[in-house]
């Protein structure tokens, strides 16, 4: 065995891993392995934050040697390629002939299957939806040995296993349909703004004519301040792509770098510099989709503790009181975090049973694991939360309580018919109690 963690690095539990080999000899090699008398779960580039991939004391089946691109039509932008393939090879490799991912996280380094599997969403939902609205077709091996190719139109297993957390099956390969673009090149405006009216306001207006929009908010303070970031097809894509900086946090400090007085000083500076600047600006896709893929190992950061992310979808009726309130008490009780992130999902219906986006507000912030003062947090959290009638995002969440998972998932019993008795996880033991 080996001790395994996920990003939030909250846990080091021992795993046995087993390395998947190819396509050719997936099958024979998941029957070799027994899985519905000992249940494994899928684990890709290991970008989620909880316990969604983990399954301490039993197997994780390691997907990233999954990594070929099968078929590409530059006609049509139709991708076929394996699930361990990341995010960030698609971007690179196909940028340069004028497609791209509609949808892409906050990190280029997450694997297909991880995106397939969490039904990943961005910052241009309000346009493009989620991740798995792209995915035309997918390859699915389950734990008896049947091999199944399910198209977008399946309204059964396909549907559980877009964002169906890894328990369908070994999500093999897919096919995806790529976003045309002109370049490389996005056209960024950054807008200061205070109090939540003004985000809301903001965030109506940009809508229709900014493919994508995220706020930064500053949770350090009683009154909500933030900067309101929208970007589009920048108009000069004839300019040369400068080499992108990277910068990494090369150990693991003592203590979390992380608390109430840098984070206090950090939003402080971080807003007034870039409050300052309004105008267009010209930036590479890569800079504003994935600014923290800059840093590598940012997570380290954090401390040998860890941290949590909490996310949550307020639905419209509710998000202005709501979120309003979750500031209020994450201002209160002196925690918070540099990347809080704050933005609007469109109404476009998720495809996925267990899907996390829906219309509403979606707020994100991390939090350095500190036992007793964190899950006091959370706890005044979650009751804002469940009043709300909103939910929590399973690829961020290690903690969760059992009924805001019934009320904020409410096809996780149909879910339940499709599930594969050979995939488990500490998450599924955790939520669905079984495995």
């Amino acid at each position: 065995m080996i001790p395994w963690s996920s990003w939030g690095r909250l846990s080091a539990a021992p795993h046995h891993l087993e390395f998947l080999a190819s396509r050719s000899q997936l099958t024979r090699q998941l029957t070799a392995l027994h899985l519905q008398e000992d249940p494994a779960i899928c684990f890709g580039a290991g970008r989620s934050y909880g316990d969604v991939a983990l399954n301490p004391e039993k197997r994780l089946l390691l997907t990233r040697s999954l990594d070929n691109f099968i078929a590409f039509n530059p006609g049509t932008g139709l991708l076929d390629c394996e699930s361990g393939v990341l995010l960030g090879d698609i971007q690179q490799r196909f940028a340069a002939q004028g497609w791209l991912l509609p949808v892409s996280p906050g990190t280029q380094h997450v694997t297909v299957g991880g995106a397939i599997a969490n039904d990943v969403h961005g910052k241009n939902h309000h346009e493009q939806g989620n991740f798995g609205h792209h995915v035309r077709h997918l390859t699915l091996i389950r734990s008896d040995g049947s091999r199944q190719t399910l198209p977008h139109t399946d309204a059964g297993l396909f549907r559980a296993t877009i964002g169906g957390l890894g328990l369908t099956g070994v999500i093999v390969s897919a096919q995806i349909q790529l976003m045309r673009i002109p370049g490389p090149w996005l056209e960024q405006q950054t807008i200061a703004f205070h109090g939540l009216n003004d985000f809301f306001s903001l965030s109506a207006q940009s809508s229709a004519t900014w493919p994508y929009t995220v706020a930064w908010i500053d949770c350090s303070i009683n009154t909500p301040r933030g900067l309101f970031i929208r970007a589009r097809s920048g108009k000069n894509q004839t300019a040369e792509v400068s080499p992108l900086h990277y910068r990494r946090m090369p150990f693991v400090p003592p203590f979390s770098l992380v608390n109430s007085l840098s984070l206090r000083l950090f939003n402080q500076l971080y807003f007034h510099y870039h409050a300052a600047k309004s105008t267009l600006e010209q930036v590479h896709y890569q800079q504003f989709l994935y600014p923290l893929d800059h840093i590598q190992d940012w997570n380290r950061l954090y401390g040998p503790a860890g941290f949590y992310q909490y996310q949550c979808v307020i639905p419209p009726e509710y998000a202005p009181e709501a979120i309003a309130e979750l500031l209020h008490a994450i201002s209160r009780s002196g925690q918070g975090s540099f990347l809080a992130v704050l933005k609007t999902f469109g109404n476009r219906p998720s495809l996925g049973m267990l899907s996390f986006p829906r219309p509403g507000t979606t707020l994100a912030l991390d939090f350095p694991a500190q036992t007793k003062t964190t899950e006091a947090l959370f706890l005044r959290l979650d009751a804002i939360v469940r009043q709300a009638n909103g939910s929590i995002y399973m690829a961020k969440d290690a903690r969760m309580p059992v009924d805001l998972f019934h009320s904020g998932y409410p096809q996780w019993e149909k879910f339940l018919q499709y599930r594969d008795p050979g995939m488990s996880s500490a998450l599924s033991r955790r939520l669905l109690r079984s495995n």
